[in-house]
């Protein structure tokens, strides 16, 4: 019963990690070129201001209760259980980009106004944006395989 507890809040936390990824990628991303520098900030700030805070407990939060799962599983030599060590290994990723490149970022957004924003504020964006997508279709297959591993697993059958 306990295993079922932890590998639940896992997939949980996976889920509610990748759908904040996917709901700024799905809903903000796709349009970013087409912000001025003006709302680009202000949606940015706001955006940071919003999540900041939560994901820095429910990130670590979740990948130490899949990191727990992934121990506690019964059968280490299936395919199943090597799905779960890949969705670890894309969640890992997944903070590695959060922390390396877009935070940092994010940083400097937080402090842009429209009459500081550096000259090549569109670079900074179309980086952001790709290491933003690249980071949230990590995320969807880190859920994915997560859930195959969770979902297979002998102790839920």
């Amino acid at each position: 019963m306990k295993y079922r507890i932890i590998s639940f809040g896992a997939l949980f936390l996976l889920m509610l990690i990748t759908g904040v990824f996917w709901g700024t990628w799905f809903t903000l991303t796709r349009s970013l070129a087409s912000f001025s520098s003006g709302e680009f900030i202000h949606i940015g700030q706001t955006i940071i201001a919003n999540v900041a805070d939560p994901m820095k407990i429910i990130m670590p939060s979740g990948i130490i209760l899949m990191a727990i799962s992934l121990w506690l599983a019964e059968n280490k030599k299936t395919n199943s259980f090597y799905l779960g060590l890949v969705s670890f290994v894309l969640i890992i990723a997944v903070l590695l980009i959060t922390l390396i490149v877009l935070v940092p970022i994010d940083n400097d957004i937080n402090g842009w106004t429209v009459s500081t924003i550096p000259p090549n504020w569109k670079e900074i964006r179309q980086k952001w944006d790709l290491f933003h997508s690249i980071r949230t279709f990590a995320s969807m297959a880190s859920f994915a395989c997560f859930s195959f591993f969770i979902l297979t697993a002998k102790k839920y059958l």
